[in-house]
């Protein structure tokens, strides 16, 4: 690990992305402190003691914003719009034929989806917002007033905003997976969590609660532990390439092999599954206007179904996402047209069930990995008397950002250093 980030900084090029990258989310993290016109601050400050933002529904979302979303900051909506809007397209390209023809149409098609990606983001922040400043409005309990002058003006200055901050913030991911190492979106997923670590850090420490102080840095350990082992796991299906004559000369052949990773999707069914937990209890808190209703109670992060629930929607999102995103037929076919094959597998059909009879094994200790991460932290916090602002999805997140992160920072290492393979 040192020994990477000292190559990066040596390379002039490598370092210039480094220090675009850090720039970006510098600026990502002062625009979540930006508060929105219209807001009142001891509105916002009464907003946060609300149980809304004390282990509610909301919680998670406030974590992926780097607290954002509890300030009505202009970025509040952090990234998860785009998020939100990517995954939807990529289960679009699989049941829509025309985004299937555009994304096999290579670099011309994958900029249309694109757009149509932005689109999407831009109407999944608006609609956010709107519903966000009804749902805070009805949150208040105290003298001040959230939003003052509460109208259809100030509603709508509000909502554009709030959605504006969303398409700055996609686009300053856009940037950082352009211009920058890693992905955008997952490295600012990454900032938020860890802006809040001096937070988590400080409740540890002056914790009344000896049990939680004693296990808490044991489970943090045995979790990164877990996750990185697992991450780096995979299934080396080994590929055999077939010899060619080409005039009087012999080309192709060797053998390679084919990863398989345990967890291709890596941490999108946890996101998705945590985003569609939270959906009932935040609806029940619009209607009903009381955050400690049956439904917030009956699905609080920690209780019995909550983590039952979470973990069914990991377990059934891991096998759907592994589908959509790695297609045996397409391998097979792509095998074939090259002249590989699989050692003891005919070409074609045969190939593709093989692929998607070890994928399928694969995926299911991949899915209970990524419900056992996510579960047993919380599980262990509530038999506790502290809680505790990083559960096992944001340390699931955050290490497989630095893994991946690191990945690409090697790679880049490699691509303009050619020493190591002279030595």
């Amino acid at each position: 690990m040192t020994r990477i980030l000292t190559g990066a900084l040596t390379v002039p090029e490598v370092r210039k992305k480094l220090l675009f990258m850090l720039a970006m989310l510098a600026l990502y993290r002062v625009g979540a402190q930006i508060p929105v016109p219209g807001v009142s601050a001891e509105g916002v400050r009464e907003l946060q003691d609300n149980a809304a933002f004390q282990g509610g529904a909301l919680q998670l979302l406030n974590v992926f914003s780097g607290g954002a979303l509890s300030q009505i900051a202009l970025f509040a909506l952090g990234i998860m719009p785009y998020i939100t809007a990517s995954i939807v397209m990529q289960l679009l390209q699989v049941v829509v034929p025309s985004l299937e023809k555009l994304k096999q149409e290579g670099e011309i098609g994958q900029k249309r989806i694109t757009q149509y990606t932005r689109y999407l983001t831009v109407a999944l922040a608006a609609g956010q917002s709107v519903g966000y400043v009804f749902l805070f409005k009805s949150f208040e309990s105290g003298s001040t007033p959230l939003i003052e002058n509460f109208n259809a003006g100030a509603v709508v200055m509000i909502a554009v905003s709030l959605t504006a901050g969303a398409i700055i913030v996609m686009w300053l991911g856009e940037l950082i997976t352009q211009r920058g190492v890693g992905n955008g979106m997952s490295l600012m997923i990454f900032a938020s969590i860890v802006s809040g670590l001096p937070n988590g850090v400080s409740a540890w420490w002056n914790s009344s609660d000896q049990v939680f102080q004693l296990i808490l840095p044991f489970l943090i350990v045995a979790v990164i532990a877990a996750v990185v082992f697992v991450q780096e796991g995979q299934r080396r299906i080994p590929i055999q390439y077939a010899k060619r004559v080409i005039g009087r000369r012999m080309s192709g052949g060797g053998q390679t092999y084919l990863p398989l990773k345990v967890n291709m999707a890596n941490v999108i069914p946890v996101i998705f599954a945590a985003s569609i937990m939270a959906i009932p209890p935040t609806v029940a808190q619009f209607v009903t206007q009381d955050p400690n209703n049956s439904v917030q109670e009956f699905l609080r992060p920690g209780s019995a179904t909550y983590i039952g629930g979470e973990s069914l929607f990991i377990i059934v999102f891991t096998y759907f996402y592994t589908a959509v995103t790695f297609n045996p037929v397409e391998q097979a076919d792509n095998l074939k047209k090259y002249g590989g094959f699989i050692p003891g597998v005919r070409p074609g059909r045969p190939t593709a069930e093989f692929l998607d009879r070890v994928l399928a094994r694969l995926t299911f200790p991949g899915a209970l990995y990524l419900a056992a991460v996510a579960a047993l932290p919380s599980i262990l916090f509530s038999q506790t008397t502290q809680g505790f602002a990083f559960g096992g999805v944001s340390i699931l997140i955050v290490v497989g950002v630095a893994l991946d992160t690191v990945k690409q920072i090697e790679a880049q290492l490699m691509m303009r250093n050619y020493e190591g393979f002279l030595k």
